[in-house]
């Protein structure tokens, strides 16, 4: 499937080059919607030695699958971006698999990597991992400043956990681990069930599908009044690709701060209202009838945006408009439909 998104040239600010075209670099969960946007950017800037395993071909969750599989190809660079991940609901009504599943992914591929010497480590966390009413714009270090939002607590303490270990890794044993908080994603490959999406691809899909019905009215989870970031997903990619290229003095500065966690936020710097979210989405689509909220449904955090200085000082800025970005993901939308009608 092929969208009609910026070339790669057009995406990528600057093309440093700390990691070689030819170094084995692991992706890890590179069938899903973050994965696969960095398989997409590495692909792009030539790289051509990366390690993908599907899941049927390597359980992430079963330690010795993945010590055998560090251990035979023996990867120099990691994208941690394999993770059990959901929307709101599904965060609020298994906890159990977000937690455990995070944790023993995490703690699997850390592990391993460590044991068998990789140079540079990204792993992906999430927003989420703020505290509910902390200072907004959120900065790297509100970190475990106060009690988390309650309906993804699960998740969000599995991906702290993942900083720790992390930091503990590099002060312990001199890994160049480091954790990059991604804002809200969406693009190419997202999940658009119903129960189990986030807001954004969950909004496209009702859209949609209210206008193919002929309705008069699309139905919206929750009061409208959360504000909310998001990131085109090949903006997010190039920014994790960009981070692993950084210098060694510059890479240095992002895991060696004294008491701070190896933590960088990636995000637009700019959110909005799911109303006003909402009201995007319907006019990209060509929606003309009434947006109505449903207020039973959780709100989650009422406010989420990331503060993402840190890393627009080291050369990187988004090039997807959100407007821009809705309509490519609607692209995509339909052309899942359409696979799945063939």
């Amino acid at each position: 499937m092929q969208l009609s998104m910026p070339k790669a040239s057009e995406q990528c600010i600057t093309m440093n080059s700390f990691m070689a075209t030819t170094a084995r670099i692991f992706v890890a969960g590179h069938r899903g919607l973050a994965g696969s946007a960095i398989v997409r950017n590495l692909e792009a800037r030539g790289y051509s030695n990366l390690l993908l395993r599907s899941r049927t071909q390597l359980d992430l969750l079963d330690p010795s699958a993945t010590r055998a599989f560090f251990d035979a190809e023996r990867p120099e660079y990691v994208f941690l971006a394999a993770a059990k991940v959901g929307g709101v609901l599904a965060n609020r009504d298994f906890p159990a698999e977000f937690i455990s599943e995070n944790l023993n992914i995490q703690n699997n591929v850390l592990e391993s990597a460590r044991r068998t010497g990789v140079k540079r480590l990204l792993f992906l966390g999430s927003s989420c991992i703020y505290p509910r009413l902390a200072p907004q714009p959120l900065k790297e270090e509100y970190l475990l400043s106060g009690p988390l939002e309650f309906t993804n607590r699960a998740y969000a303490i599995a991906k702290i956990a993942g900083i720790e270990m992390c930091w503990a890794f590099n002060r312990q044993y001199g890994t160049q681990f480091l954790a990059a908080m991604p804002t809200n994603l969406y693009g190419p490959g997202d999940n658009y069930d119903l129960q189990s999406s986030h807001v954004l691809p969950a909004l496209i899909r009702k859209t949609h599908e209210a206008i193919q019905r002929g309705d008069s009215e699309v139905g919206i989870w929750g009061t409208g009044t959360p504000q909310r970031e998001f990131l085109f997903s090949d903006d997010m990619a190039d920014a994790c690709v960009h981070l692993m290229n950084l210098s060694e003095a510059e890479f240095d500065s992002m895991i060696s701060i004294p008491e701070m966690a190896p933590l960088i936020n990636v995000g637009s710097g700019q959110d909005l209202t799911i109303r006003e979210l909402a009201t995007m989405v319907t006019s990209v689509l060509g929606f003309h009838g009434d947006i109505v909220f449903d207020s039973s449904k959780p709100d989650g955090t009422p406010r989420k945006l990331l503060d993402s200085s840190r890393l627009f000082a080291l050369g990187w800025k988004p090039r997807v408009s959100l407007k821009q970005g809705i309509q490519l993901a609607w692209d995509d939308y339909r052309a899942q439909l359409q696979q799945a009608r063939e």
